[in-house]
This record gives C-alpha cells, sequence and structure tokens, in this order.
C-alpha cells in the first residue's frame, strides 16, 4: 500500500530489500526551496505480486560556502568535523544523523538512504580555508555526521580528495567509518600515520552477519571490516575500534566476542556506546523493531528507556554517550573488562599538530615557477 506525503511516495511500514527504514515520513518541515527534482516515478510504482519497488540511489551537487564544521560540544574529542556526503546510502535504521534530514524537507526514513547529496567542492574549500592566515591546525574529524566511505565514494572521491590536501599540509586527521573502502587510501594514510598524523576508527556492531545486513542493511559485512583493520594495522596506521551503538536484545550478548576479535586484527583502543533514539530516530527505529524483531520489540525497547532514563532519548552532554542505570553499567563493566583481557585502552592514540605547514594561498601560487 502507498501514500503520498508532499510530493513522496510512502510505504506503511514495510521492509525494503536492503534498506534500512521501513517508512518515510515526513513529521517536520521546514519550507525550504527544493533542491532536486522529485524522485523517478519508475521507484513509485507499485511492484509485482506485492512486493515493495526498487529504489535508485539519487545524487545531488551541494555547494556550500565552507565545508570545516564547528562543534563546542563537551563531550566528543575534537572541535572540527567534515562531511563530505548528505545522508548515507548504508541504511544504518540507528543512525543519529537522520532526523538532518528533514532541514532538506525530506524523510529522516527512507529518503535519508536513497536521496544523497554530495560537495564536489570539498577540497577546494578546504585548501583555502587551510589557507587562510587565521587558521588554527587541530585534528579533522570524518565521518561524525554520514559515512565518509560510503557506497557513492567509489565513483565521487570526494574524502581521497580532502585527504590528499591535508596530506599535503602535515594536517592531523581521524577517520570513523563502517566501510572496508578506506584501505583504498592506505597509500595517503601510511605515510601520515608515519609523522603520527592520522587515526582510523572502524565501527562494528555485530560479528552475525545476518543481524548486520538487518541493522546495517548496505555496510560492508564485519568480516571485511575486519579485514580492514587488519590491513590499516599492519601498514602502521593506528586502529580504534568504535562497538556503537548497542542494542539491548540484539547485539549485547556479543560485546566480550567483539572485543576479542578487534584486538586480533589490530585495534589498540576501543569505545562503547548505547544506541542513541533522538528526534525522528526513535520512530524509525521501533517501526524496524516490529518488522524485524516483533518477538522482541517491547523488551528491547524498555531496555533502551531503562538506560535513558525513562525516554526514548537522553540528549544531555555526557550521559548520552553512556546512558544510565544499572544496564548501562553492567554494559561498560562488561567492556571494560573484555578490553582489559585482551590488552586495549592501555594508551591512548594522540595525534601531532606541530607539523602542520598551511597550503600556498593564490597569491604565492602566482609566483611558483616550480
Amino acid at each position: 500500500m502507498f501514500y503520498i506525503i508532499g510530493h513522496h511516495w510512502a510505504m506503511a511500514d514495510q521492509s525494503r530489500p536492503a534498506r534500512g527504514a521501513t517508512h518515510n515520513h515526513v513529521s517536520r518541515r521546514f519550507n525550504l526551496p527544493q533542491t532536486e527534482q522529485d524522485g523517478d516515478w519508475l521507484d513509485a510504482r507499485h511492484a509485482v505480486d506485492g512486493d515493495p519497488p526498487k529504489l535508485r540511489t539519487t545524487v545531488t551537487v551541494e555547494t556550500p560556502r565552507t565545508i570545516i564544521t564547528r562543534n563546542r560540544s563537551p563531550d566528543v574529542p575534537f572541535d572540527r568535523s567534515i562531511n563530505p556526503y548528505r545522508g548515507c546510502e548504508h541504511g544504518c535504521i540507528y543512525c543519529f544523523a537522520r532526523p538532518s534530514h528533514a532541514f532538506h524537507d525530506l524523510s529522516p526514513g527512507i529518503d535519508f538512504e536513497t536521496r544523497l547529496f554530495a560537495k564536489p567542492d570539498a577540497a577546494a574549500l578546504l585548501k583555502a580555508e587551510l589557507a587562510k592566515p587565521s587558521y588554527r591546525c587541530a585534528p579533522i574529524a570524518f565521518g561524525t555526521n554520514t559515512d565518509p566511505y560510503q557506497p557513492i565514494e567509489r565513483t565521487w572521491h570526494i574524502t581521497r580528495d580532502c585527504l590528499a590536501v591535508l596530506a599535503q599540509a602535515n594536517h592531523p586527521l581521524t577517520i570513523t567509518t563502517k566501510s572496508d573502502r578506506v584501505v583504498r587510501d592506505i597509500d595517503l594514510l601510511a605515510p601520515m600515520a608515519a609523522k603520527g598524523l592520522v587515526a582510523v576508527a572502524l565501527s562494528i556492531t555485530s560479528l552475525d552477519a545476518k543481524v548486520s545486513m538487518t541493522v546495517e542493511p548496505r555496510a560492508p559485512s564485519p568480516a571485511k571490516r575486519l579485514a580492514a583493520m587488519r590491513m590499516l594495522a599492519d601498514t602502521g596506521i593506528p586502529v580504534h575500534a568504535s562497538i556503537a551503538p548497542v542494542i539491548p536484545g540484539i547485539t549485547d550478548h556479543e560485546i566480550e566476542h567483539i572485543v576479542e576479535r578487534v584486538a586480533l586484527a589490530g585495534a589498540t583502543t576501543a569505545t562503547i556506546l548505547p544506541v542513541r533514539l533522538p528526534w525522528e530516530v526513535a520512530p524509525l527505529f521501533k517501526a524496524w523493531l516490529g518488522t524485524h524483531f516483533p518477538d522482541r520489540a517491547t523488551r528491547v525497547m524498555a531496555a533502551i528507556n531503562s538506560m535513558r532514563d525513562g525516554r526514548e532519548n537522553d540528549p544531555a552532554f555526557f550521559s548520552r554517550m553512556r546512558g544510565a542505570g544499572p544496564l548501562a553499567k553492567l554494559l561498560r563493566t562488561r567492556f571494560d573488562k573484555a578490553c582489559t583481557k585482551h590488552g586495549l585502552n592501555q594508551h591512548r592514540i594522540s595525534l601531532r599538530s606541530d607539523l602542520f605547514r598551511p597550503p600556498a594561498g593564490p597569491q604565492a601560487e602566482l609566483f611558483d615557477l616550480g
């Protein structure tokens, strides 16, 4: 059954193959000018035999004036980040970035996974910002909102272009990704790692391929991510494991096993994060639970509420990252013991900022005859 919300086709809480969200509701509207045409009508037609139609991924070019995003959050270890893309084809149902699609009058549901935005001018903007006399160097984080190595990076290579600018300037950076595609850029990352300029975090939510395909339908398999960890570590690139998010009743039983496997794959540090359900993520997550885990949906939500002071989400700094209550404490205790057993978190990964050399500005390039 289909219905129309604004100019978007949506489905009545049905699962689509290889997609995370089960519907496409638009709960908030900002009435912004449309930046792309309506979806392909072929994507909205009824499928044969009642199966939902396949969705095509579309990419819209975005032309921002700046590329470095600043933040003052006291519970994150960086104050600046770069997001080459908006939306993410990985389709992780829990993604806290989903609500940002509402700013484009698009749904945080299926639109977030299929109607993507790319910033092809990112590298040029980055070079210009680094060249400003007022710029002060500190590590830039990639992958803080949407994955810099999601499938469209294969053809757009915006992340790689930005890495090349940072490598030339000896600028420190961190990368967080769910994709083994990061190993494509070892030729840039390994020399930077030798100078103490880069660290890569790979996120692993589950080692069960079936669970992973349900929670993160278009992300590479856990086996591929572990292999990527090994390749990065073998070339001298510091590797961090992000066991996030932990979903009680679905993935929490895997904590010790994941810690063991990432340690064997070469990770030296790890973190854990209970699932967060801000804004429109909560109804999307509950609809997903009802579709894929109906037998335990009530129990899972009760456990999440117990870690969020009786709510679906706790937006407060610090507690939003750790959760509260006995269950959150138990998960962290298990994680800490596993890390101690397997030698993780014995030393922090630190990056250098003293090697930074600003790129040549336009005036300097005029006199560069070499």
